[in-house]
């Protein structure tokens, strides 16, 4: 394998690595939106039972109101029906009495069921305030390290691209030109092993004529299929300065990337 080949192999290498980082950059802000967005709905449903603990008690207020309200009503009712002159003055005033009777007892059993309601409004909104402080200090920490994260992924990918800079620089001119016209549109994997007769990426059989080329590595060679630039080369362990792994499935070739 010509040193061009070693080269641009490791720079592949690189930009791998590189999409990586800027997917889990891109990914972070993502994963603090959700969280924050649990944390919102979680919030939204606290103060809706915050609201109907308050709408519940409010009632409850309006109710004991009500039942003074009658009851101050029945003392001068009965303040009045000692001056009733006739009968049906004070059969008035005992309807009235009657009727003042009926709308306590109505407001008292609604307070019942007011108090009987507001037990378990009462209890969730307790345990929702807990819970919500919990989840409050846990989204801090995820937002905490994935700012963190995402300042390591950042400096991670200077240090990428300055290397790949670096190792680009001492490629060919045609094959850099090459490699690069190739890695835009596809975004991936751009260099294939042809070392076993087919393109690793994908394998299509390489002619025999082209096959020699190849392992002449006097020019460079792509594949008639998928249009990658091959190169051929037994599984050989390169220097781990300029170093760089392979992608997966692409063949013997390994760089260090370490």
């Amino acid at each position: 394998m010509s040193r061009d080949i070693e080269l641009i192999v490791k720079v592949q290498g690189l930009d791998i690595k590189a999409a990586d980082l800027r997917k889990e950059i891109s990914a972070l802000p993502e994963q603090v939106a959700r969280i924050e967005k649990a944390l919102e709905i979680h919030q939204r449903k606290l103060d809706a039972d915050k609201a109907m603990l308050a709408a519940n008690q409010k009632e409850r207020r309006q109710a004991d109101l009500e039942i003074q309200a009658q009851q101050q009503k029945i003392s001068k009712l009965r303040d009045q029906m000692l001056s009733a002159k006739t009968n049906e003055q004070y059969r008035a005033f005992q309807v009235e009495i009657e009727y003042c009777e009926t709308e306590i007892r109505r407001h008292e059993d609604r307070v019942i069921e007011l108090m009987a309601a507001s037990e378990p409004l009462e209890a969730n909104v307790k345990a929702a305030e807990v819970a919500l402080k919990t989840e409050k200090a846990e989204v801090e920490r995820q937002k905490q390290e994935a700012r963190e994260r995402t300042a390591a992924d950042q400096k991670a990918l200077e240090e990428v691209l300055a290397r790949r800079k670096a190792l680009i620089a001492q490629v060919s001119p045609q094959l850099a030109a090459a490699y690069e016209k190739l890695n835009k549109r596809y975004k991936g994997v751009v260099m294939s092993d042809g070392t076993k007769g087919r393109c690793s990426v994908c394998h299509m059989e390489i002619r025999p004529q082209l096959a020699q080329e190849l392992r002449k590595g006097d020019r460079i060679c792509t594949c008639e299929s998928c249009n990658r630039i091959l190169f051929y080369n037994p599984p050989t362990a390169f220097d781990a300065d300029i170093g760089g792994p392979m992608p997966a499935g692409q063949g013997g070739t390994r760089v260090d990337m370490s």
